[in-house]
């Protein structure tokens, strides 16, 4: 079993920029697209925000293989949960899954995500770690360009605000974080 250091000295050598804010009519999920270990660039054009249902979607930065199974463990239990339910599986539940399945494994699985989406209680993102710990976030960002991405966000965020008006504060924050952070680059998916 990997102690706390390890894990997190893993995910710091990953690299990646991913941010989730709350807006008054819905959710923003980004990330850049540049898959890293360490000073490798093993892809530019890498997958990091998934789309999990109609109403949820989630970003992944850490292990990409482990990232991928916790993406495909979430978007199976909210299909069956909308076939078995006959209505969506709310947010709050998504992410309490991923919380427990993380927690379960303590630190096997090096994935920290970002859960977001819009339900009958409103728009609501979750930031993830590695360990299953959970925390309700209004502006977010995880991932070694975090640092440069919040520089833009806490300057620039307002809560209540629409989405139209929050689009380029996250696109300048994730552009910001790609000139300044060698593990995050490339393009960006929004």
């Amino acid at each position: 079993m990997a102690n706390n250091n390890d894990v997190i000295d893993q995910l710091t050598l990953k690299g990646t920029t991913t941010i989730g804010v709350v807006c008054e009519d819905g959710v923003i999920l980004g990330s850049d697209s540049r898959v890293t270990m360490g000073y490798y660039v093993a892809h530019k054009q890498g997958k990091k925000v998934y789309q999990i249902d109609e109403h949820l979607a989630m970003t992944i930065a850490g292990s990409v293989a482990d990232a991928q199974k916790a993406v495909d463990i979430l978007t199976t239990n909210a299909r069956l949960y909308r076939i078995n339910l006959g209505r969506p599986l709310p947010v709050s539940s998504a992410a309490r899954l991923l919380s427990n399945l993380l927690f379960s494994v303590r630190g096997a699985l090096l994935a920290q995500v970002l859960v977001g989406g819009v339900d009958d209680t409103g728009s609501h993102v979750f930031s993830i770690d590695p360990f299953g710990s959970l925390t309700e976030e209004k502006c977010v960002s995880t991932g070694s360009g975090s640092p440069v991405a919040y520089g833009i966000l806490e300057d620039k965020y307002r809560e209540g605000a629409a989405v139209k008006e929050m689009l380029p504060v996250i696109v300048k924050a994730v552009n910001a974080a790609m000139k300044r952070d060698s593990a995050s680059g490339d393009s960006f998916n929004i």
